[in-house]
């Protein structure tokens, strides 16, 4: 893997993990809020929250914010915080609150209201400036170091997120406990700016995005679709070791497929309109949908026919691709897509065979991970919240599912911690939850427990003595998303990935035009083993070829003179190794091949 940045000792903490910074992140939104209207008295505040690493407020005004506005509302909230104002907490009545509210002006204030339940509260600046808030907040300005809180950007946002509303300008920021801790944030941020997968994709030509096509649909190009490849047969490979069955399944399917599952009634506003034959057919909600989960079809294959219990565990896999209709102010690269592949597999097994089975699934996961170099990851118990009501199925369903899950992590000491609230709608979920280099959580493997869809499905088995029974599934995607596990690769590795799934493995440069017919001959073995091997046919000088190769982050360099087409030879340097000299081709071709198959990180 490739060198992480410089390990410092300044701990950067989530919101949602310190309530300190929750209070100085809320309290700055207000600051802000506060400034903008002083420089800026015709602009509309809406809302501010805190994010997990700073705050943003959005804006109703005429005209975008600059940069030299930005840097003149900083001044203006510097002052503001310099004043030592203290932060009243007002509960009213709703009756109050509108009325304040009419004297305003402000109509945001008002729609905001409608949706607020008892008790309605507001935060004061001192007595100078107000807003409808929840908090918590700090109890005055005093307690908030202007050196560390930054504005970082302006965007564009529809008010409520509905691109059919007005468009706001938000302003992003950061807030820290100490300058130190900023410091280390925007340390960060350069470091995830030669990161960003969406520049190093473009930069080494692995996917892009197309407006005709449209946003949140990415476009693989060669060089891209051979890594989605290579990690697709990967886990094929590992798979078929492990007794999974591959099935392909449709894009689209009847809405009732999904009504029967739930998606339908739980997850409707994620995925893409109804297609409907007429407008008869759409009142009656009668039409085709694109996927956006594999579990059903999957289940229709299974419940083909009546299955034995001698048959289970039936383990179906595919690299399904779903697509949800994600807001386009979510999309992200990779990360967030529109239509994306999942590596699924539905499990179906007998209430005897789910602990066993389960385990088995986690060793797949950690053979997976192992594989890619990723080390540092959590897993999370992902259970429903009782409060709840969007889950489905019986009370004695989610708690055998979530004493299954709990009990497997138990069996194989892993180290846990709950998410509340985390459970698909159908089933809990064991997430893998990685740290990247930045210190950044991703979630990508998960495995889930369902008794819940088996049950909706009418799904049967049947048993040694004969009865029919009911079998339990077992969700799982080692990868997740293979767009997003990609980006999160890109951004972990810079873009230098292991020998074994890089794009182009080998890159042979001939010195000069006469040694060609030698390095072609080369590739071509090297490409009978299944060496990703090509030939650079520029003509440029040898010192340009190299840093070619090197920007391309190609792992391996073969350069082909006088002296190793007289010898049989390579002259090779290394990502990892450096200048390893001439070697003899039979020599080279066999550690290319043997580091490939051990998926090293290079030779």
């Amino acid at each position: 893997m490739s060198p992480s940045p410089e390990q410092s000792t300044v701990h950067l903490p989530r919101t949602s993990e310190s309530d300190r910074l929750k209070r100085i992140r809320h309290s700055t939104s207000h600051v802000l809020a506060m400034a903008v209207q002083t420089l800026f008295p015709q602009a509309q505040v809406t809302i501010g929250p805190w994010t997990e690493t700073g705050f943003y407020y959005d804006f109703d005004i005429d005209q975008p914010f600059s940069e030299a506005d930005l840097k003149a509302i900083k001044k203006e909230m510097d002052k503001i915080i310099r004043k030592k104002l203290p932060m009243v907490r007002e509960e009213v009545s709703r009756e109050e609150a509108q009325t304040r509210i009419a004297a305003l002006g402000e109509p945001y204030k008002r729609e905001i209201l409608d949706g607020i339940q008892e008790p309605i509260t507001l935060y004061h600046l001192g007595d100078q400036w107000w807003d409808l808030c929840a908090g918590p907040h700090i109890d005055n300005t005093s307690e908030l170091d202007p050196k560390a809180i930054a504005l970082e950007t302006v965007a564009g946002a529809y008010w409520r997120g509905d691109e059919t509303k007005a468009q706001l300008q938000r302003i992003y920021g950061t807030a820290w406990e100490t300058p130190e801790q900023l410091a280390e944030y925007k340390r960060r941020k350069e470091e995830a700016l030669k990161r960003d997968h969406r520049r190093l994709g473009k930069e080494l030509g692995l996917f892009l995005f197309s407006d005709p096509v449209g946003p949140g649909l990415p476009l693989w190009t060669p060089k891209g679709t051979v890594l989605r490849s290579t990690l697709e047969d990967f886990l094929k490979g590992e798979q078929t070791k492990r007794g999974y069955l591959p099935v392909v399944t449709p894009h689209i399917g009847r809405v009732d497929l999904f009504k029967v599952s739930g998606h339908w009634q739980n997850y409707k506003d994620d995925m893409f309109p109804m297609m409907a034959e007429d407008p008869v057919a759409q009142l009656a909600e009668q039409g085709f949908v694109l996927k956006p989960m594999n579990c059903p079809f999957h289940i229709q294959i299974y419940k083909n026919e009546l299955r034995s219990y001698r048959e289970l565990p039936m383990r179906l896999a595919e690299f399904g691709t779903v697509y949800r209709y994600e807001q386009s102010g979510e999309l992200g690269g990779l990360t967030r897509v529109r239509g994306f592949t999942v590596d699924d597999s539905h499990l179906f097994v007998t209430p005897d065979q789910l602990a066993a089975e389960f385990l088995k699934v986690v060793d797949l996961i950690l053979t997976v991970f192992r594989s890619l170099h990723l080390t540092n990851f959590k897993a999370r118990l992902s259970f429903r919240d009782p409060e709840s009501d969007k889950y489905i199925g019986s009370d004695d369903a989610w708690n055998k599912a979530e004493s299954a899950i709990r009990n497997a992590a138990e069996t194989l000491g892993m180290q846990t911690f709950e998410g509340i609230g985390e459970a698909a709608f159908y089933g809990p979920k064991l997430d893998f939850i990685f740290q990247d280099a930045l210190e950044r959580e991703w979630q990508l493997g998960t495995v889930q427990v369902d008794y819940n869809l088996p049950e909706r499905f009418n799904l049967e088995y049947v048993a040694e003595d004969g009865s029919r029974q009911r079998p339990v599934m077992i969700h799982r995607a080692p990868f997740g998303s293979l767009e997003r596990l990609i980006g999160i690769l890109i951004e972990e590795y810079v873009g230098n990935f292991p020998l074994w799934m890089a794009p182009v493995q080998v890159r042979l440069l001939p010195v000069t035009e006469e040694f060609r017919p030698f390095v072609q001959d080369v590739a071509a073995q090297m490409q009978a083993l299944g060496i990703r091997a090509e030939v650079d046919h520029s003509g440029d000088r040898l010192g340009k070829m190299v840093r070619n190769a090197e920007k391309q982050k190609i792992p391996v360099i073969a350069v082909v003179g006088a002296k190793e087409v007289e010898s049989q030879a390579l002259n090779l340097r290394t990502r990892t190794a450096g200048e390893l000299g001439a070697l003899p081709l039979a020599e080279c071709l066999d550690r290319i091949h043997r580091a490939i198959g051990d998926r090293a990180l290079g030779l």
